[in-house]
């Protein structure tokens, strides 16, 4: 029978297994924490953005590296198979804005549920505090894998491996990039890491009186000079050291390449859904009705509690200043800051931060039909071990959903294709 060694029990590990399994393979899945799906877990702040609800079609534009790639394994196991499937397995899904698909009981934690059962009622075996570390090669064929536990060292045979090790995002989830070290074993071209979907470092210091506040529904639009790289509506949250949240996530993918160049400008429209003409009207309405008050006390309509000040500081008005003596200039000055407040963004947080990371086993090594490798034979890959990422919204996890799906399909039919050859 034909035997499918799978490295790592995450999401993608997790539907590989099931995929080499449904066709008839012995499936065996190394894991080297306690339990599956570690990572899964703590997703969606521990609800798990299982996929997008959008057209399949979509999928596509909301992935930032090499999604020409994943076309057949996005059409060949769609995001909404996914959702079909978690419900054939008794976990129901609801869908929230965006197109966000979670669990219905928000419990990631259900999602690992139904598919660890389906693993062990397929057959799977489980090997769990398994780690693996180095690939058994014979003849430029794949032949097994060497496993690790504790001090002992062990030789497992097998017809295929999928690697879904994970990247190294998050390393107390146990992705610390052993993965790309054995690709590199086989030898792959693992393309420069780097964190994504993580939080940018600010320069500015008046960024610390700003810790904590939460914005919804800003514009931002981060660039050089007069390059734009990424411009998108939604939530953010400013930090101690920067800013983060659901829109600058996203943007943290399209930036890193970027950032290695020097520094870029982050700007934020605070008040979108106004144009200057409109938000001056307002600005005026609001000093009419404080016409006499100090303007330190007259935008607390504008802005919320925690921003006042800063705005005051950077509009290098005087607080005191009675506001019927605030001049037309000086109430420009509060429109530009309004629409555009300046930020420089210098850097990423750390991998520990990341959700994701960018870069990995080049893409041109790899079939993108059956995810197997180009230089090894017997050699598959899936997950965020490849050179592929995307934004925020539970792409990344059809990513992994996708892919593994594939890889887990092409090996185990791995056993039919040498019977077909004749071997």
């Amino acid at each position: 029978m034909n035997t499918v060694l799978i490295v790592g029990g995450g999401a993608a590990g997790m539907l590989s297994g099931m995929a080499a399994a449904k066709k008839g393979s012995t499936v065996h899945i190394f894991e080297k924490n306690e339990k599956l799906g570690k990572k899964v877990y703590i997703t969606g702040k521990g609800r798990c953005n299982v996929t997008n609800a959008c057209d399949t079609e979509e999928l596509f534009g909301n992935v930032v590296t090499n999604a020409k790639f994943l076309y057949s394994s996005f059409y060949g196991f769609t995001n909404f198979n996914m959702m079909d499937l978690l419900e054939e397995l008794g976990c129901p899904l609801k869908t929230e804005r965006g197109n966000r698909v979670f669990p219905a009981s928000d419990k990631s934690s259900d999602v690992i549920k139904a598919l660890h059962q389906k693993l062990l009622e397929l057959g799977v075996t489980i090997h769990y505090k398994k780690e693996v570390v180095d690939l058994l090669i014979s003849d430029g064929k794949l032949t097994g894998l060497v496993i690790k536990e504790g001090e002992k060292k062990e030789h497992v045979m097998g017809d295929s491996v999928i690697l879904a090790s994970g990247g190294s995002s998050y390393p107390s989830t146990g992705s610390t990039g052993e993965g790309y070290k054995l690709a590199k074993t086989a030898g792959h071209t693992v393309t420069p890491l780097s964190p994504a979907l993580v939080p940018f470092v600010v320069e500015e210091p008046v960024i610390r009186e700003l810790q904590g506040l939460s914005l919804r529904n800003v514009s931002v639009t981060l660039g050089r000079g007069k390059k734009i790289i990424y411009e998108e509506f939604g939530e953010m949250l400013f930090t101690h050291y920067g800013v983060s949240g659901p829109v600058l996530l996203s943007a943290s993918s399209y930036a890193a390449k970027e950032l290695k160049k020097g520094p870029l400008s982050l700007t934020i429209d605070l008040k979108p859904a106004l144009s200057e003409e409109q938000l001056d009207a307002r600005i005026l309405r609001d000093f009419e009705e404080t016409m006499n008050k100090q303007f330190k006390n007259s935008i607390n309509g504008l802005y919320p509690a925690k921003m006042v000040p800063v705005i005051i500081e950077l509009s290098k008005i005087s607080p005191e200043k009675k506001v019927n003596e605030i001049t037309k200039e000086e109430r420009h000055r509060i429109i530009d800051l309004t629409k555009r407040f300046p930020l420089t963004v210098t850097g990423l947080r750390g991998m520990n931060e990341a959700i994701i990371t960018q870069g990995g086993v080049s893409v041109k090594e790899v079939n993108p039909s059956t995810m197997e490798s180009k230089i090894l034979s017997g050699l598959y890959f899936a997950g965020e071990i490849l050179d592929l990422d995307a934004v925020t919204g539970g792409f990344n996890l059809q990513i992994a959903w996708s892919t593994g799906w594939a890889a887990g399909n092409a090996a185990g039919e791995e056993e039919h294709s040498k019977d077909e050859k004749g071997v």
